[in-house]
C-alpha cells in the first residue's frame, strides 16, 4: 500500500505541475460553476518544448526553419536542411519556480544528409524528476527515490518535390516514475511503448514589395501511440498524442536583415473527461478512437472543442546570419490548463556553432513556470565534396 502511495503521488505531482497547471473548479459571482475538464496524460514530458529557439518563439516550431531540432518539432522539414551534418544539445532546468533545483530536462538531436533530397535523423530527450527521499510510516529512511523518463526517436525526411516534403520518426520511449519500487502483484513499475511522428513541410518562394520572402506551412502529428500502463491493472493512459500545423512568413528586408512570423496551432487528440470526477485515463475508449472522439466529442460541443486548441507564436529577426533576437506568447484557454505566457530569446551563430537562450515570463504572478530557462548549443558541418581529377577524367568513359 504505502508504495502505491508513493507512486501515485509523484504522478500526480508531476502531471499537474508540469502539464496542466492550475486546474481547479471555479465559482463566479452568480454561484455558477465553470467546469474545468482538463485535459491529461500519461508521459507528459513529450510536450515539452525542447529547444531554446522555437522555446523562444512561444513554442512554435511546425513551419519554422529546418534546423537540428526538426526532429521533434517536424520530422518533414529535416530533408531541407543546408548542411550535410549537424547537432545540437540543449537543457532546460524545470519548474524553477517552485523551487525545485534537481529536475531538468535534456535534449540531444543530429542529422545526416543522405543526399540532396532525403535525411535521416535522431532526437534523444531525457527527464529526470530529482531525487526523492523515501520514509516509512514511521518516519525511518528506506533509500532515495530517482524517477526518470527518456524517449529515442530515428526519422526519415525526404523530398518529395521542389516545395514538399515528408517525414516520418519510430519513437521507443520508457517511463520510470518508481525507481526502484517493486514490479510484482499491484506495485508500479516502469512503462515502455513507442510511438509514430508524422510530417508534411511546404515551402515557396515569393516576393513582397519588392523583398524577397519564403512561405512555409508545416504540419504534424506527434506521439501517436497505444495507452500505456505503470502497474498490472487493466486501467491504461493515453499518451500525449498532438496534432499541430501552422505557417512562417520569412522577409528578407536588405542583404543583412530578415524577419520570420510564425504561428502553431496545436490540439491534443485525447478524449475530453465528462466531468471533473471522470479523468481522462479512466476512459474505455482505444487510443484510435480517442483520436477521432478527441476532435468533435465533447460535453460543452463545439464551444470547448474550440477551448482545447493551443496557440503560439512569435517573431524571429536574424542579422547577417549571426545574430537572432525572438519574442513569442503562449495561449491555452483557462478551462483547459491556463497556460499563458510571453517568451524571449537570443542566438548567435560564428561559423560552424551557435548558442541559442530562452526565457519563459508567465502572465500569472507565482506560476511555477516562471524562471524557466532553455539553452541550446548547436553544430553544423558541411562534408568535403568530391571533386573529379583529371586522371580521372582521363580513365573516364570514352577516354583514349
Amino acid at each position: 500500500m504505502f508504495k502505491r502511495i508513493i507512486f501515485s503521488g509523484s504522478l500526480a505531482l508531476f502531471t499537474v505541475c508540469h502539464f496542466r497547471i492550475f486546474a481547479q473548479t471555479n465559482i463566479d459571482a452568480q454561484g455558477r460553476r465553470d467546469e474545468f475538464r482538463v485535459i491529461t496524460t500519461a508521459v507528459p514530458f513529450l510536450s515539452i518544448t525542447p529547444d531554446a529557439r522555437s522555446a523562444g518563439l512561444g513554442d512554435a516550431g511546425a513551419a519554422l526553419s529546418p534546423d537540428q531540432n526538426s526532429v521533434y518539432w517536424n520530422p518533414g522539414k529535416l530533408a531541407h536542411v543546408q548542411h550535410d551534418m549537424g547537432g545540437s544539445v540543449s537543457i532546460s532546468p524545470w519548474l524553477r519556480g517552485l523551487g525545485v533545483n534537481d529536475v531538468y530536462l535534456g535534449y540531444l538531436s543530429g542529422f545526416y544528409k543522405i543526399n540532396k533530397q532525403s535525411a535521416v535523423g535522431l532526437g534523444f530527450t531525457y527527464f529526470n524528476l530529482g531525487s526523492i527521499q523515501m520514509t516509512d510510516n514511521t518516519g525511518a529512511p528506506m533509500g532515495t527515490l530517482n524517477p526518470n523518463e527518456f524517449a529515442i526517436c530515428p526519422t526519415y525526411s525526404r523530398i518529395l518535390s521542389k516545395s514538399l516534403s515528408l517525414g516520418v520518426g519510430i519513437k521507443y520511449f520508457h517511463s520510470n516514475l518508481s525507481g526502484s519500487i517493486g514490479t510484482t502483484g499491484q506495485d508500479a513499475r516502469p512503462a515502455n511503448s513507442v510511438a509514430v511522428d508524422l510530417g508534411m513541410y511546404y515551402k515557396k518562394e515569393l516576393s513582397l514589395g519588392g523583398s524577397p520572402a519564403n512561405f512555409a506551412f508545416g504540419l504534424a502529428l506527434s506521439n501517436m501511440g497505444p495507452k500505456i500502463s505503470y502497474n498490472d491493472q487493466n486501467r491504461r493512459d493515453f499518451i500525449p498524442t498532438t496534432l499541430r500545423m501552422g505557417p512562417a512568413l520569412t522577409v528578407e528586408l536588405d542583404p543583412y536583415n530578415k524577419m520570420t512570423f510564425l504561428f502553431d496551432i496545436a490540439k491534443t487528440l485525447v478524449p475530453t473527461p465528462s466531468g471533473d470526477s471522470v479523468p481522462t485515463n479512466q476512459s474505455e475508449e482505444s487510443w484510435i478512437t480517442g483520436m477521432g472522439t478527441s476532435l468533435y466529442k465533447a460535453p460543452d460541443g463545439f464551444k470547448e472543442k474550440m477551448q482545447e486548441l493551443m496557440i503560439g507564436g512569435g517573431v524571429e529577426y536574424w542579422y547577417d546570419n549571426q545574430f537572432a533576437v525572438r519574442a513569442g506568447y503562449f495561449h491555452e484557454s483557462r478551462n483547459k490548463g491556463n497556460r499563458r505566457y510571453f517568451t524571449a530569446g537570443v542566438g548567435v551563430r560564428y561559423q560552424t556553432f551557435g548558442l541559442d537562450f530562452a526565457y519563459l515570463l508567465p502572465v500569472q504572478t507565482n506560476h511555477p513556470l516562471a524562471e524557466t530557462l532553455r539553452f541550446s548549443l548547436l553544430f553544423d558541418l558541411d562534408l568535403p565534396k568530391k571533386e573529379e581529377s583529371v586522371t580521372d577524367k582521363a580513365e573516364g568513359p570514352g577516354a583514349e
